[in-house]
C-alpha cells in the first residue's frame, strides 16, 4: 500500500502547522478526504478513521457556538480515533480548544493558508492524494501526449522509439517520459502516464546522446502527465504481415485490470511512422466521437449500388 507523510502533504500545499510538528511523519493511506459532520453530534458507525479530516467554516462555526463542556466532549470524541491530521480551511483565530486535543493526543493540526473555499480544497486535495497513492508499475517505452491524446509507445530497444518521439515532438507534440514510463491506475477505467522524475524532460536518442527537449524546443514540448488512449507498439517490418482492412480492429493491452486499445505499427525505411502515430491517434478520437471511415464508406458503396 503506498503512502505519503503528513509532512509532505503540509509542503505541498503550503499549510500551517499549529499542533503535532513532532508527528508530521504520520502517513496518509486513503485517497479521499473526510469531513466530519455526523460525527459531531455521536454518529460514528462510518466513520472513515484513516482519511485527513477538514473542518470548514460549517464545522467549525458549529464547534464555536457549543458551550466549553460540550465542546470538549464532541471534539474529544472524535481525536479518539486518532485520524492523520486535521486542515482547518476556515483561518486560525480561536483554535486553541482544538489545538489542545489535538496536542494532547499527538495528532497534526494544519491550516490552510490559501484563501479559497473548503469544497474547492477538497476537490484539490482529493485529486493529489488520488494521483500520489494510486497504484502504479513502471514499463519500457516512450510516452507522448500526441493532439491531446495520450499514446504510450512500446517495442524492442533500439526499434526507434525515442526516435520516433522526437519526430512528433518537432511537429508540435509533447513529451511526457521516455525510457521509463510510470504508469498510475486512477480508477477502472483510467491510467495516467507520467515520469519517475529522474528522466523529466530528458529524451535519449542513439548516436547523439541525452536531450533537454524544453531547453531544445521550448516548454510546450514537455508535459508532466497525461491519460493513456492508445498503447502503439512498434515492430520491426515482416514481409506479407500486414493486412489492408478497412477498419482496423482494436486489440487491448491490460495495466492493472484497465484494457488499452492497442495497435502495431511495423517499423520500415522510408515509412512515415510519426505520420501514422498521428493518424492513429486522431482516428481514436474520431471513434469516441461515434465515427467511422470505414461505416462511412460502406454506406457509400451501398448507395451507389442501389442507384
Amino acid at each position: 500500500m503506498k503512502k505519503i507523510t503528513v509532512e509532505k502533504l503540509a509542503r505541498e500545499f503550503s499549510l500551517k502547522v499549529i499542533a503535532g510538528q513532532s508527528q508530521l511523519q504520520k502517513k496518509i493511506t486513503q485517497s479521499r478526504v473526510h469531513r466530519p459532520g455526523l460525527e459531531f453530534v455521536g454518529h460514528f458507525d462510518f466513520f472513515p478513521t484513516e482519511r485527513v479530516q477538514i473542518l470548514g467554516k460549517k464545522e467549525i462555526t458549529y464547534l464555536h457556538k457549543l458551550s466549553k463542556e460540550e465542546r470538549k466532549v464532541r471534539i474529544g470524541n472524535i481525536v479518539h480515533y486518532h485520524p492523520p491530521c486535521f486542515i482547518v480551511t476556515a483561518g486560525d483565530d480561536d483554535l486553541t480548544y482544538l489545538t489542545h486535543h489535538c496536542v494532547e493526543q499527538g495528532i497534526p493540526l494544519l491550516v490552510a493558508k490559501r484563501s479559497e473555499a473548503t469544497s474547492e480544497f477538497i476537490t484539490r486535495l482529493d485529486a493529489y492524494l488520488l494521483k500520489e497513492l494510486a497504484p502504479e508499475i513502471a514499463v519500457h517505452g516512450v510516452c507522448m501526449n500526441v493532439s491531446g491524446i495520450g499514446i504510450l509507445l512500446r517495442g524492442n530497444s533500439g526499434v526507434g522509439k525515442s526516435e520516433t518521439a522526437h519526430t512528433l515532438i518537432r511537429r508540435g507534440h509533447r513529451l511526457v517520459a521516455d525510457d521509463i514510463v510510470v504508469l498510475k491506475k486512477l480508477s477502472q477505467q483510467t491510467i495516467l502516464g507520467t515520469h519517475d522524475e529522474k528522466t523529466k524532460e530528458f529524451l535519449a536518442l542513439r548516436s547523439i546522446g541525452l536531450l533537454n527537449v524544453v531547453r531544445l524546443y521550448g516548454r510546450k514540448a514537455f508535459q508532466d502527465e497525461t491519460r493513456i488512449a492508445l498503447d502503439i507498439h512498434l515492430t520491426r517490418w515482416e514481409k506479407d504481415a500486414l493486412y489492408n482492412e478497412l477498419d482496423q480492429k482494436f486489440h487491448y493491452t491490460d495495466y492493472m485490470g484497465v484494457k488499452i486499445p492497442s495497435i502495431e505499427i511495423q517499423l520500415q525505411p522510408g515509412r512515415d511512422v510519426a505520420g501514422l502515430i498521428e493518424a492513429a491517434a486522431n482516428n481514436w478520437y474520431l471513434k469516441q466521437q461515434g465515427y467511422s471511415a470505414a461505416e462511412e464508406f460502406m454506406r457509400r458503396v451501398s448507395e451507389d449500388s442501389s442507384e
